[in-house]
């Protein structure tokens, strides 16, 4: 078995459609591929007609860690859990008034970009902070994530509604999922998760963290690793798959099948 536990479609801020990203993983050479889009389920239907690969159900949810935004797998969760869609509805909503907002304020910045662009761009999607980023590239600003424009705390950044991390592990327990913290290290980030934070995650029932990713040097993952072992928390690696947005290949990172199997078990031991 190859696995990858962590991707996206044009249902969040992909650039692949959901009904292709089987064949896809399949060229790849997966076998089991995991449909984590932002604060979705949307791309699950589309996704799961083909039959190219085993399909994992999952959702990347946005999380507070004290005062950072971290990022949440809910692998295995069901989609029709009542009270994970409402959280999942509502972290969307505010997502795109967010965005709307994002949007005035590049312009008030300068930016010639327009919110009729960057709805083109999501197709449909809840828009993200990449549809607002390829709106900018396409004028020439293609440092968008810096503190000029939209990064975390830059001068076009709109704080946004996100779950405690500890709420949104015990949301996807109670939907029968089992929770990975995503890329807690990834030197994209600004903020990195420390052990002690991950400790008090484990203890609110975390399953796992994500320690193969491509934005986790080598080190970085051993470090993790180990903590992963003394926390008794399930190592995972994963691609975090965007289509041509990231310059990331299906399967890049892979989880092992045991630590996949250990993962679908924790998922049906939750109600």
């Amino acid at each position: 078995m190859t696995i990858d536990l962590h991707a996206h479609s044009t249902a969040s801020d992909g650039t692949t459609p959901p009904s292709e990203l089987p064949r896809l993983a399949a060229e790849a050479g997966l076998t089991v591929l995991a449909l984590t889009d932002h604060d979705t389920f949307a791309g699950l239907a589309a996704a799961s007609a083909a039959s190219d690969v085993e399909l994992v159900p999952g959702v990347e949810i946005s999380c507070r860690l004290d005062d950072a935004e971290v990022h949440l797998l809910g692998l295995f969760a069901d989609p029709g859990h009542a009270a994970l869609a409402a959280e999942l509805e509502l972290i969307r909503t505010d997502r795109d008034r967010r965005g709307v907002r994002m949007v005035e304020r590049c312009r008030e910045l300068g930016a010639p970009i327009t919110l009729a662009q960057v709805r083109e761009i999501a197709a449909g999607a809840p828009l993200g902070r990449p549809h607002i980023a390829a709106a900018l590239a396409a004028v020439g600003i293609t440092d968008a994530f810096t503190a000029d424009w939209i990064a975390d705390g830059g001068r076009a950044d709109v704080p946004k509604h996100v779950l405690a991390t500890a709420d949104a592990i015990g949301l996807v327990r109670a939907a029968g999922g089992a929770a990975v913290l995503a890329h807690p290290r990834s030197v994209k980030r600004r903020a990195s998760v420390s052990d002690a934070q991950l400790a008090a995650l484990a203890s609110a029932g975390l399953a796992g963290i994500e320690v193969d990713h491509p934005e986790q040097p080598p080190e970085v993952r051993e470090r993790l690793r180990d903590v992963a072992a003394s926390l008794g928390l399930l190592a995972t690696g994963s691609s975090d798959f965007h289509g041509d947005r990231k310059p990331v290949r299906l399967g890049e990172c892979t989880t092992s099948p045991e630590v996949f199997a250990a993962l679908r078990e924790s998922a049906a031991g939750n109600p």
